[in-house]
């Protein structure tokens, strides 16, 4: 199972802002953001989300919507 989670570091220890009801010693994988370049994070996410939801292929849904 996929969940990704947004954490912190406080004083060398990874904090995840939300609780998780994770087994003792469950693994993890961590991802570092890199804060320096936060428009290069948002450009790549609307790139994604524009080849999903941006397609000719939907345009049957709006169509549906409207009768």
């Amino acid at each position: 199972m996929l969940n990704t989670v947004w954490a912190v570091v406080r004083e060398g220890e990874i904090e995840v802002l939300e609780p998780l009801d994770l087994p003792e010693a469950t693994r993890v994988l961590v991802t570092v953001l890199s804060e320096e370049d936060p428009q290069f994070w948002l450009n790549s996410s609307q790139s994604a989300l524009d080849r999903v939801w941006d397609n000719t292929e939907d345009d049957v849904y709006a169509q549906l919507l409207e009768t």
